[in-house]
């Protein structure tokens, strides 16, 4: 590996690493029917994977206030966290690839949306923590996917070229996100179909169909 360029495999969390978006759907919707709000399962589908103030603003339009903001927010990642803990498991092909991305050398990170409370129940409760270079959370940048400030941002602190990173995603908005951002992409249709994932440069069912050796070809294309 001496003398080769840097290589990053960059991580999404929630419907790549574990299958949280029921969890996180029960939050939305518990949380919003104490304001007298309907929010229906057609509706998280159409958010999941945005920051909270999108999705916050695609309920309520602009008009809410900071305090009114945080309140619901805040509401909504502890019900999150009550509802999910014990419940927290990796999907298939996450840590058998994690452990063999280290093994050849990839720097790999984290990046998430959601707020670093929940990064840490979750990759706390798994014990990949490890494996991460670095963790990127809602916190650390004030764009939300499909704009691609978090990658760049993982890529730069890793020291590893753009092109020379690959992103895991099962989120049309995380998809975009790493195609902004020049990065290639493997997309798992975790939560969405196939065909609403097309711009990614592979899709497949699961991680374990994804090998070291599929995702150095990538980067040699």
């Amino acid at each position: 590996m001496t003398g080769n360029p840097a290589r990053a495999v960059l991580w999404d969390m929630d419907g790549v690493i574990v299958d949280s978006g029921y969890y996180h759907m029960r939050s939305w919707q518990e949380t919003y029917r104490r304001t007298g709000i309907t929010f229906t399962e057609e509706d998280f589908k159409h958010v999941f994977g945005m920051r909270n103030d999108e999705i916050i603003r695609s309920v309520l339009g602009k008009d809410f206030t900071d305090e009114k903001f945080n309140a619901i927010a805040n509401a909504k990642e502890e019900a999150f966290r009550r509802l999910i803990k014990g419940n927290v498991k990796p999907l298939p092909g996450v840590v058998t690839l994690l452990e063999g991305l280290d093994a050849a050398g990839f720097l790999q990170a984290l990046v998430s949306s959601t707020p670093l409370e929940n990064i840490d129940l979750i990759i706390g409760s798994l014990g990949i923590r490890r494996h991460f270079r670095h963790i990127i959370s809602g916190y650390d940048v004030t764009e939300g996917k499909p704009s691609p400030q978090g990658y760049l941002l993982a890529a730069r602190r890793l020291g590893v070229r753009t092109g020379n990173c690959v992103v895991v995603e099962d989120a049309v908005a995380g998809v975009k996100a790493a195609k902004n951002g020049g990065m290639k992409c493997v997309a798992v249709t975790n939560t969405h179909p196939r065909e609403k994932l097309s711009e990614a440069d592979l899709i497949v069912p699961s991680l374990e169909m994804v090998t070291v050796e599929l995702i150095e070809r990538l980067l040699a294309v």
